[in-house]
Parts: structure tokens; sequence; C-alpha cells
């Protein structure tokens, strides 16, 4: 029977070829999102790796059996800024031969020479000198390799220096080793993504992604299933076994399947390099992360035939039971309410855990992720059941011949009706959660929109250590020579130099209605060039000020009016007092604020760079986890929408050879052809509409539970760019639709109609 199926499907005529390149088609498509989703997810994890080095120094960051070198290496680690790119500096010195050399460069810089990453050097050729390249004085003796970098576009600089030059740097570590353990595993690395973080990334993306991908493997392969099932109902009537039907079955399937997926590897390893430039997670993937595991590709090889031969011997499940049950098309059995179970008990564990969180990672994504999952699955299962109740209602409340065939037609078989908008349904319900979610985080923890003079003014923090896994803190540094601040004036765009400094007098200042700080002291002669700074009480030489107020800029309600309070101290008294802040107001010219910051870098060069308020806030860990959510959510949102659109034009394919037969007899009865694309449209209107809704309602209920249990928020609803999204994958989608209707004429005609 494997030969004479294999005959069927090869040599069956056109319509068997037709219905084994579609299948074989769809399956390839879905097999390559499959595989992406798999690489993907392997190049979270590749990426994450090569952040390992940057950790040098913490505890449990070197994996255990590296040897520890008996010469060690003098490092110091901190981020520059240039514009909106973040560069990664590491200063090294070696104190003998032995010395641990960083991974992608040959060896030490020795002092006066630097290593750059290519996109820093393209950067470097490209910027002004006195914007960036005078930051990295000293010659450039080679580039970065790829095992050092994260993304390719990573901006890193290795640069060196005597041992006994930067020993004495504030911040400055011996290392005997360098870290080798992937933050992913490393609980006390501060660089790249760590255990906790890795596991929520990974299991947002199983659950997004690799679900919905797996329905649309699933509707390809159930593509002509209502001719298939009459042609081997029609075997049955002229002897065949169950048996028999079944092989031919699996071998059909089978052969599209692999097919299908064959193509899928080819298309995957063909747009390999063009998919690793998309930044999934924030920066882009070399293209050797994205790779595939030995089981994981036998596991898709595998696992998509085998599903698809089970698939087929699941679908005809009625022509082993009755050939003839077939042939007349029995009504199945209606769906009953209790389908709605699986989604109801997926929102009770997800209202089960208010109040109850679990306190470890592994618990939350158990709780959390398990009642998501649950919900998806309710959704697929009451989707039938939701489908009959709105078709009974179509059907009861009309007296048009459309509207009728339409309902009478989806409540006969809601399962047909719902499954060509399933993805959809799974898309919609991604979505709402995935922009709830964010959408209420990002309210809670954004930043407001800031006011020009947050981004017009620098700051140049001395009184800590930049946070960097090789610093520690710094005390603030000693008077800053007039050399240097001439030097700052004389940069064009600069408008105004103030340093604020320590204050020995231990005068407090307000902190904005919490308990008073210890203030810290400015010139009122200099206040006069730097708006942010506010201005001294009337007659005050020297004024308290809270020292971190400059950065209070970037709120909507901030005042640049404060009148500061006199300090009881004179001028020169003040000059000779160690300097916490340099602040420099500009024009907002990106060449002033980086002439500045690069002068600065240049005079201080073991002090973390010189930023703006808004790049402040910008640059911390919060700011950094937003981006990578916003980053995240909209992968998810476009990956899911496409699987859905996917999933609709396979279904609509299939709608197409199902409804044929039915309704070439409904031509020759006379009913127009006009009515019958109403019923097309209708058939296909009805569920997306229904089910919509609730899909929409469920994603935002199961966000709303999520952050209430997770983070104690209130949801908060999305922007008007969300409503445009969903309204625009509903009108494509009945678009899609309606591209159908011009073939249903050339379907329909009277020889369909024949008998087998």
């Amino acid at each position: 029977m494997i030969g004479f199926g294999l005959r069927l499907t090869l040599r069956g005529g056109r319509e068997a070829a037709i219905r084994l390149i579609v299948t074989a088609c769809s399956v390839a498509l879905g097999v390559g999102l499959l595989l992406v989703t798999l690489a993907a997810v392997n190049g979270v994890n590749a990426q994450n790796a090569r952040y390992a080095w940057l950790n040098s120094g913490q505890p449990g960051a070197t994996s255990a059996g590296v040897v520890p070198s008996p010469d060690p290496l003098w490092a110091m680690l901190h981020t520059d800024l240039y514009g909106t790119r973040e560069i990664v500096r590491v200063d090294v010195a070696g104190t003998g031969p032995r010395s641990p050399v960083p991974p992608g460069i040959p060896g030490l810089p020795g002092p006066g020479q630097y290593y750059a990453s290519p996109a820093l050097d393209k950067l470097l050729r490209s910027a002004p000198v006195a914007e960036l390249g005078a930051r990295f004085p000293g010659t450039r003796i080679g580039t970065i390799g790829a095992s050092a970098l994260p993304a390719p576009n990573s901006l890193v600089v290795i640069v060196g220096h005597t041992a006994d030059e930067l020993s004495r740097a504030p911040g400055a570590v011996p290392l005997t080793t360098i870290a080798t353990k992937s933050p992913g595993s490393c609980s006390d690395c501060r660089v790249g993504t760590n255990t906790d973080g890795i596991k929520l990334v990974l299991s947002v993306t199983s659950a997004a992604l690799l679900f919905p991908v797996l329905i649309f493997i699933g509707t390809a392969t159930r593509l002509s299933a209502a001719r298939r099932e009459q042609r081997f109902a029609a075997m049955r009537l002229v002897g065949a076994t169950p048996r028999q039907v079944s092989v031919v079955s699996a071998v059909e399937s089978t052969v599209a399947a692999v097919a299908g997926t064959a193509v899928g590897f080819a298309l995957f390893f063909a747009l390999r390099v063009p998919l690793a430039a998309l930044p999934f997670t924030v920066e882009p993937f070399y293209a050797s992360d994205l790779s595939l595991g030995p089981r994981e590709a036998l596991s898709v090889a595998f696992g998509v035939p085998l599903a698809a031969a089970v698939a087929a011997r699941i679908a005809l499940r009625r022509v082993r039971i009755s050939p003839l049950g077939v042939s007349r098309r029995v009504t199945p059995r209606a769906p009953r309410a209790y389908r709605a179970i699986p989604l109801a008990v997926g929102i009770g564990e997800l209202s089960y855990f208010l109040g109850r969180r679990p306190e470890s990672t592994n618990g939350q994504i158990q709780a959390y992720l398990g009642g998501i999952l649950l919900m998806m699955i309710g959704l697929l299962i009451a989707g039938p059941w939701l489908t009959m109740v709105g078709s009974r209602i179509m059907a009861r409340y009309t007296d048009r011949p459309a509207t009728l065939i339409a309902g009478r037609r989806l409540s006969d078989n809601p399962q047909a009706g719902f499954r060509a908008i399933s993805g959809l349904v799974l898309a919609l319900f991604v979505t709402s959660t995935a922009v709830g979610v964010i959408t209420t985080f990002v309210a809670e923890r954004d930043a407001p929109n800031a006011p020009a003079i947050a981004k017009e003014t620098l700051v140049a923090d001395f009184s800590e250590g930049w946070t960097s896994v090789l610093g520690v803190p710094k005390a603030s540094v000693a008077p800053i020579p007039d050399v240097v601040l001439a030097g700052l004036r004389a940069i064009p765009g600069v408008e105004g130099v103030a340093t604020i400094h320590t204050n020995p007098l231990g005068t407090e200042v307000s902190n904005g209605g919490r308990r008073p700080i210890v203030a810290g002291l400015m010139s009122c002669r200099q206040t006069a060039g730097v708006p942010a700074l506010g201005r001294c009480a009337a007659g005050a030489d020297v004024a308290s000020i809270t020292p971190f107020h400059v950065y209070n800029s970037t709120s909507e309600s901030f005042r640049d009016t404060s009148d500061w309070p006199a300090a009881a101290i004179s001028s020169e008294q003040l000059r000779g007092l160690p300097v916490q802040l340099l602040v420099i107001d500009t024009d907002g010219s990106k060449a002033a604020i980086e002439r500045a910051r690069t002068a600065i870098a240049l005079a201080f060069p073991d002090r973390k760079p010189a930023v703006t308020p808004v790049e402040q806030d910008g640059f911390s860990e919060t700011a950094r986890l937003l981006t990578g959510y916003r980053q995240l959510v909209d992968v998810v949102i476009v990956v899911s929408l496409c699987i859905a659109g996917c999933s609709l034009a396979v279904s609509v394919v299939a709608g197409l050879n199902d409804r044929k037969r039915p309704f070439s007899l409904l031509r020759l009865a006379g009913v127009q052809l006009g009515t019958l694309r109403r019923v097309v449209i209708l058939e296909s209107a009805v569920p997306l509409l229904v089910i919509a809704v609730v899909a929409t309602g469920s994603g935002f209920l199961a966000a709303e539970l999520f952050l209430e249990s997770q983070l104690d928020y209130t949801l908060r609803a999305p922007g008007a760019q969300y409503y445009i999204t969903v309204l625009a994958g509903l009108a494509a989608s009945l678009g899609v639709i309606a591209c159908t209707l011009p073939f249903l004429k050339h379907v329909t005609g009277p020889e369909t109609a024949r008998n087998e």
C-alpha cells in the first residue's frame, strides 16, 4: 500500500499535484519559522556567553579548572558614550609574560596602543577626532575578534598601559584569570543577562512563538482534508480496509511534510544571514549565533513528518468508522459548553497567585507561563463552541439567504469554521497580553518627556566610581585646574561651566520633601551661565545646593528657578575644596556635547563619562530593561501576526477546496454566485470577530492578573497604536478572505458536483 500511496500522491493528476505543492509550501514556511525561533533562542544564549570576559573579577565568573596566572593583569572597565551609543572601554596592563589575555586579541596592547572592535574602528574613522578619537590617544594595533564582542555592532576598545600607571588608577584591580562563565549561569555577573533574566527571555519566547508556529504546521497538514476524506471513503466502499486507508493517508501526508521540512531547512539556512541582522533582543546576532543543535535539528526533521502522519490518521477517524458517514456528510457532534473549562482554569490559576507570588524565578515561570499557556489552549478548545454560539445567534435573527446559509453551515461544523482563524486568535491573545504588560511597565517605570534643559546640560559626576564590574567607589576629585575649565569654556557651543564642591560645613538642604541631605557648595558667579542649577539667594556669593539637583531636570515638574540659600564660606575657600560635580551648559548640539565629553575624558581618564540627565536616565538598568522588553514585545507581535497571516492564508486555501462540492450543488440548485460570496465572507468574519473579542479580552485579563500578582501594578490602557494595529490586522484578514472571492466562480462549476 505504500507504493500505491506514493502513486496517488505523485501521479494523481493536477489536483493531487496542487495539493502536494500547497501543503509542502505551507509546511516549509512553518518549519522555517520554527527553526528561526529555536535558533533565536540559541542565539540569545550564544550572544550572552560572549559577555563573560567583561565579568572578570566577579565571584563565580570563572569556570572550574581554569589555572590562575602567576602574573596578574591590571584591568579597569567602564562605559563611555558617543551620542546614543555605549562604548565599553577596558584598560589593561600586564605584569609579566604570562598575564591573562582577554579573548579576541592575540596579545596585550602596550602603553599607547589599543585594539578596537570593527564597529568602533569604523566610527572612529567617521567621527571628528575632537569628538571621539581624542579619547583614545595612541596607535590602533588591531581589531577585536568576534569571540569578545556580544554583537557585530558592539563598540569595544582595549587600551594598554604600564602596570605602574594603571595600578595607581582608582578602580583598577589585579586579575589572575579571565572570566569564562556565561552570565546566564552566573548569579553574581553584572554584565549580560543573568540566570533569572535568561530564563525569562527563553520562557517568553517559547510560549509566545513556538506554540503558534506548531499550530500553523498542524493547520498546513490538514489542507484538503474534506476532499481526502471523500476519496478515502470511496476506497472503503470498494473494499479497502481501514488499515490500508490509513497507510495511504499517512503516505500522502508524510510525503508533503518531508518535502516541506526539507524546503524549510533550506529556507532557514538561506535566510540566516539577513535574519541575524535583526535585533531580536536590542542587539543583532552574528550569523553563527543562529545555529541549531543536533537534538533540535533531528526533532524538527523527524518530528514534523511524524506529526503529519499522526494528524492524518486522526483526521480519518470517521472514514475508519463508517465510509458512508463521510460520503453522506453526517453532521459531527456539536461542541458543548464544557470546552470553556480549560480557559476558566487558566484564569483561575493566574488569579490564585494574587497576593501569593512565588519567591523563586522558576516558581514564577511555572506559575505565570503555566496559566497563560492554559489560557491559550483554552481559547483553542473553546473556540468551536464560541463559534457555534455566534452562528446560531446569527441564524436565529436573520431572514437573508446568505446569512442563514452561513449560520447553518457554521453551526453544522463550527470546528472547521474556527480552525481557519485559530492562528489569528492566538496572535490577538499574545499581542494583547504583551502590549498590556509592556504599556503598564513603561508607564510605571519610564522617565517622562524631559525638557530641553535636560538634553543640553552635561554633568561629570566625580562623587563615585562608574557602575562597573571592575570599578570601586572613588572619592571626589581635587580642585579642577583652571586650564581644564578654560578649555571647556573655549569649546564652541559651551555656554557655561560650573562646579559643585563637597561641603565641609555639613549644612543640609531640602531633598524634595524627603529627609534633608548634606548640601553641595557652588559659586553663584558660575551659576549664572548654567540655568539647570537654578539661582542663588540675593546677595549670596556661595550657595548650598542639593548635590544632584541637575539630574532632576528630566522631570516635567523641574524648576530651574530655585533660590539656593547662602553658605558661610568664601569663594577663595570654595576654590580649594574637592569637586563633586562638573556641570556644563551647552547649546544642545552634538558637536558641543561630544567635544566637552572628550575634554573631560582626557582630563579625568579614570572617571565615569560625563552625561546629560536624559542620558543618565537612559543609561540606567531600568532603561536597558525597558529597551529589551520593548524589543522583545515588538518581535513577539510581529512574528505572531505573521504566523497568523500565514495560518489564515493556508486555511483560506483549504476552505476553498472543502467548499467546492457543496457550493457547486448550491449553484446547481439556483443560488446566485453573489450569495455564495457573502456566505464565504460571513463564514470567516463571524468566528473571527466573535473570538477576536474574547481573545483580546482574555489577553488583557492575563496581563492584569500577571501585573497585579508579580509587580503590584494596575493594567494601563494601551495607546492608539495598539488599536490601530489590531484593526489593521482584522482588516487585512478580511482582505485575505476577500481575495479568494474571484476564484469561487472557477471552483464551483457543474463539473465539481460529480460523484467520485
